[in-house]
């Protein structure tokens, strides 16, 4: 459990957004999710993973619990947290100690306080709560509120992602030392992961990446039995956590210490457009606009090594970059490694009205708003050579006058892989804080 005034000033929070929405006419109720079981696992489970929402206003990660909230009783006085009851079984296997803080209920004392306060009006957000039957439209409305209270970090976030960062930080430089030629994707990560635990990481907080040569164009590729080789671009992408509050990092190596002349333009071209994107994160700046700068510089980039034609703004307004660069240049990070994204409070709606306004550079933001100080992005531009996408008639035939195909098949053989270069930023209301900045890129 966090400090109480933590906790109290994340509710009065979350109670200001929710009547901003004009929504709050009824009790609410915010999931902490189940344990799930394995498939013919008999009595195993799934690694539980708790709602965030609920963790940002309980400050516990525990399965089956329900916090619940009634106008009723005022902004602070109407907090209830049910908490489920911990079997014997629980105790005697996992070691676990039922909940005894000020203020918490049984879970079967959830149903009867529901009742007294009308069934009909509830609002459902985190997980789903077994039982209960929401009024959709109101929870929809509360719950895209309650992210959008959640974007700016506090002082008690900051300060975990900055100990996960350290984490991570000691990962890197034990993945950088595993990077050579001989060894395999398989032996970086294990090396990586050895690191940050050591150094304080509780989790990762996703699946690590590595993928070498080839492997480094596969956006999510798993690390495998694969032996680096001297040419290969090495992409890692990891991040350690902490209390569920993760790090997201990316950088690309070279295997040998030295790049091809093809590889060398690449990563310089990722890099420079890297360097500018995260200077242009400024508290009020539009995401997209950072997205779109990104794209330019990334297109031209493509333009002096021959692969792309025309001038860097037309090939981006074409979408022909989102061949190379098929992702957003970030996202929200801190409790999970994608955390808090999406737009604005009812701009999703009007984005769905406005027909063309949902793509950017020829891809989908998974945030699409303007940032400001607090909140916590990722910047990772990156450029891949993908087989999937570069290799299909359709796409050869729509861009056949920007894109000189020739040149992509000759990189495609030389199996020049991609490039993502990835940091946390915490917005500020000046020039940006780069939160992993001590983790080299070159």
């Amino acid at each position: 459990m966090l400090n109480p005034a933590l906790i109290e000033t994340r509710r009065t929070k979350a109670v200001a957004a929710w009547r901003a929405s004009q929504a709050l006419h009824g009790a609410v109720v915010i999931g902490a999710g189940q344990l799930v079981g394995l498939p013919g696992g008999q009595d195993q489970t799934y690694a539980f993973h708790v709602h965030p929402d609920y963790q940002w206003l309980t400050g516990r990660r525990i399965p089956g619990g329900v916090l619940a909230y009634s106008p009723q009783e005022g902004p602070n006085e109407g907090w209830v947290d049910f908490v489920a009851e911990v079997t014997e079984a629980e105790r005697v296997w996992e070691g676990r100690e039922p909940v005894t803080e000020k203020n918490t209920r049984p879970l079967s004392d959830l149903r009867a306080w529901l009742q007294e306060r009308g069934t009909g009006t509830i609002a459902a957000l985190g997980a789903p709560v077994p039982g209960v039957q929401a009024d959709h439209e109101r929870s929809a409305r509360l719950a895209e509120w309650l992210l959008h209270a959640r974007r700016v970090k506090d002082a008690g976030e900051i300060a975990l992602m900055r100990r996960a960062i350290a984490a991570t930080v000691r990962g890197f430089a034990a993945a950088r030392e595993a990077t050579r030629p001989g060894a395999t994707e398989r032996d970086v990560q294990i090396e990586l992961e050895a690191a940050m635990y050591r150094a304080g990481a509780d989790d990762v907080g996703y699946s690590t990446l590595v993928g070498s040569g080839p492997n480094s164009s596969v956006l999510h590729f798993a690390p495998s039995k694969r032996v680096i080789e001297a040419d290969d671009l090495v992409l890692i992408d990891a991040g350690g956590a902490i209390d569920g509050y993760t790090a997201d990092v990316t950088r690309t190596f070279a295997a040998s210490g030295r790049l091809s002349s093809e590889r060398q333009a690449l990563y310089d071209t990722v890099l420079t457009a890297q360097v500018r994107a995260i200077d242009a994160c400024r508290s009020g700046v539009q995401w997209r606009a950072v997205h779109t700068s990104a794209a330019i510089d990334l297109a031209r980039g493509l333009i002096d090594m021959g692969v792309l034609r025309g001038t860097a703004e037309s090939v981006v307004e074409r979408e022909a970059i989102a061949l190379f660069f098929p992702h957003g240049v970030g996202h929200m990070v801190g409790l999970g490694v994608r955390d808090a994204g999406g737009r604005l409070p009812g701009a999703a709606q009007a984005a769905r009205n406005q027909p063309g306004t949902e793509k950017c550079c020829g891809i989908t933001l998974r945030v699409d708003l303007p940032i400001e100080a607090g909140y916590v992005m990722t910047v990772e531009p990156g450029l891949y050579f993908i087989a999937a996408l570069l290799r299909d008639p359709a796409r050869r035939e729509r861009f056949a006058d920007c894109v000189d195909w020739s040149r992509v098949d000759q990189l495609l053989a030389l199996g020049i892989g991609g490039v993502r270069i990835e940091d946390n930023l915490l917005i500020t209301t000046g020039a940006p804080d780069v939160m992993t900045a001590g983790i080299p890129k070159r």
